[in-house]
């Protein structure tokens, strides 16, 4: 009887770590729209532009998300176009937004047009969503040291048709901003 225990208690033990080992995260890879009438808190050029779209790139070690703002008119200053951002938050250096999944820390020198300063990501999974976090500093042109935070929450409706992304930024233009962007994928 002690045998049959033990086996039975193996053969659920061996099933759950074969359950925990094929557990495979979300997957956000894919051309991704953005949906205007669900989404909350856009940018000015975000709501004026005729489309926005993120290109999301994924594979087991990194995801790299690409902005692209069609039409629509530039805020003043100009900028917007790329880095996967909501708007507002800091200087962005151009290209996209690149993540390493290993949960550590990234840092590396960067160009912000006539700056430079330093890039900081990070990328924490939490069940199948994904929070990923973008922190920009840099010494103004006044000498003080500028610091901008980005981060938003990614996740996947159940059918994978639907991205939504929870992003809050600090220490841009304007003060913190909060906004709930809805993609629809292509």
């Amino acid at each position: 009887m002690k045998r049959a225990f033990l086996i039975a208690g193996l053969m659920a033990a061996f099933a759950l770590a074969t359950l925990a080992a094929s557990a495979v995260a979300a997957n956000f890879a894919g051309t991704w729209v953005l949906d205007k009438t669900k989404s909350q808190g856009l940018s000015t050029r975000m709501s004026g532009a005729d489309k926005v779209s993120w290109i999301i790139t994924q594979d087991d070690k990194t995801i790299s998300i690409e902005s692209k703002v069609e039409g629509g008119q530039p805020p003043a200053g100009g900028g917007g176009g790329t880095g996967g951002g909501a708007g507002g938050g800091g200087p962005r250096p151009t290209g996209p937004s690149s993540y390493t999944l290993d949960g550590k820390e990234a840092t590396s020198d960067q160009t912000f047009g006539q700056m430079t300063g330093k890039l900081t990501t990070k990328a924490t999974w939490a069940g199948n969503d994904l929070e990923l976090l973008r922190k920009t500093s840099f010494t103004g042109q006044d000498g003080t040291e500028r610091v901008s935070t980005n981060t938003q929450k990614l996740s996947l409706s159940a059918d994978g048709k639907v991205l939504t992304a929870v992003v809050h930024s600090e220490g841009g233009r304007g003060g913190p901003t909060d906004s709930t962007l809805v993609f629809n994928k292509q």
